[in-house]
């Protein structure tokens, strides 16, 4: 009873933060289940909240769909990042994810020294930007901050910022999920039990993270967005 509990408080804490930036629920999830469980156990439990997470993603910001923009940086995002996956065999031995690291800092100094910046949002740069975002999502791994970096380049309002992570995410973790299943993982009656219990706990974070964002200006929308990717990127300069 008690790890179900401490279960269910670690989902709220990080599907409301997911919620909140779009990303960080995985990064806040996985190295703590990772020290209690075996990795691809941890990757499917943490998959599933992350897939319901991207459903409320999509339910409570909707207002924010895009269509160009999901098609467009969405689509070409998904293709590129397996790609990006299949060249990370071509890196091994590099530090990827402390590289990684340094460019999201830069990226979010740069963004704090100009807080008007923005790519001007067409068909171009969005496939541009979905080409770039999945290929380094697929070769450093950390797809979330990835796509926020990218994303946060449009200066998005904050609604269509959320669905589109929402719905990229969406696809992107049936894929993985199902891999895991035909890869024979399963989580055991105790973990599913606790999964029946987790998953309205995520949407309950979901829903706190909306409120929050309803009193946050949509002018510090993207700064708030920036702080997160910088303590990323610390944990990944770092850890």
């Amino acid at each position: 009873m008690t790890e179900v509990v401490l279960l269910a408080v670690l989902t709220l804490a990080a599907s409301a933060v997911g919620t909140a930036t779009g990303f960080g629920t995985s990064t806040i999830m996985v190295p703590v289940l990772a020290v209690f469980l075996p990795m691809p156990v941890t990757l499917l439990f943490v998959g599933i909240i992350h897939l319901f997470g991207a459903v409320w993603m999509m339910l409570l910001f909707r207002k924010g769909i895009q269509w160009k923009l999901i098609l467009g940086f969405g689509l070409s995002g998904i293709i590129a990042s397996y790609i990006g996956a299949a060249l990370t065999f071509q890196a091994q031995g590099l530090p990827l994810q402390r590289i990684l690291g340094v460019f999201l800092v830069l990226y979010v100094a740069f963004l704090f020294a100009n807080p008007r910046w923005a790519l001007p949002e067409n068909n171009g740069t969005a496939v541009a930007g979905g080409i770039l975002s999945g290929l380094s999502a697929g070769f450093f791994g950390v797809g979330g901050a990835v796509r926020g970096a990218f994303l946060t380049a449009f200066n998005l309002p904050r609604d269509a910022y959320l669905f589109t992570s929402g719905i990229i995410a969406f696809f992107i973790d049936i894929t993985r999920i199902s891999r895991y299943f035909l890869g024979g993982v399963n989580l055991g009656r105790d973990l599913a039990a606790a999964l029946i219990v987790c998953i309205p706990v995520s949407f309950i974070g979901a829903r706190l993270a909306r409120k929050f964002l309803d009193r946050l200006p949509q002018s510090r929308f993207r700064m708030f967005v920036g702080v997160f990717l910088f303590l990323v990127a610390l944990r990944l300069i770092l850890f």
